[in-house]
């Protein structure tokens, strides 16, 4: 569900409505504001800002397949990303997640705030999972996030 009117708190509670009224769960609500970014980020809202900013934050947010690349080095030879993790994959540990996909969790975005996990921070839902991973495993990263953890691995 995309939240695109005029108003950024006609857009915020029309994304909170859709989610929990109606258990929509991807949802994004564009802003004008960007102070009012974090209230709504922490609100579990994902906002975004600027035209061509925005075309491509809603499609991510709306279709959140593959990783992202937010940045890479100079040789092409790594990569931060943003993965998409399925819901198999709450409750596990970041331990977990990094030994059986391959990558390093650079931070987690959760309820709109960056927090920098420990070996023994869990995933809960909502969190958005950034990543150091090999450019050349991008589609092994990538499939092992959508399987989600071996059976017996919290």
């Amino acid at each position: 569900f995309a939240a695109v009117s005029s108003g950024d708190n006609s857009n915020i509670i029309a994304a909170r409505v859709a989610r929990e009224m109606f258990s929509i769960e991807n949802v994004a609500a564009r802003i004008y504001d960007p102070k009012r970014a974090e209230v709504y980020q922490r609100l579990g809202i994902p906002t975004v800002a600027t035209v061509r900013w925005t075309a491509d934050q809603m499609l991510r947010r709306l279709l959140p397949s593959g990783a992202e690349p937010l940045w890479r080095d100079p040789s092409g030879g790594v990569q931060l990303a943003e993965v998409h993790t399925t819901p198999s994959w709450i409750g596990h540990r970041i331990s977990t997640l990094q030994e059986e996909t391959g990558v390093r969790v650079a931070f987690l975005t959760r309820l709109g705030e960056a927090i920098l996990p420990t070996s023994q921070t869990v995933l809960q839902e909502g969190d958005l999972v950034h990543v150091m991973m090999r450019t050349d495993e991008i589609a092994k990263v990538e499939e092992a996030f959508a399987e989600g953890p071996e059976e017996g691995g919290h």
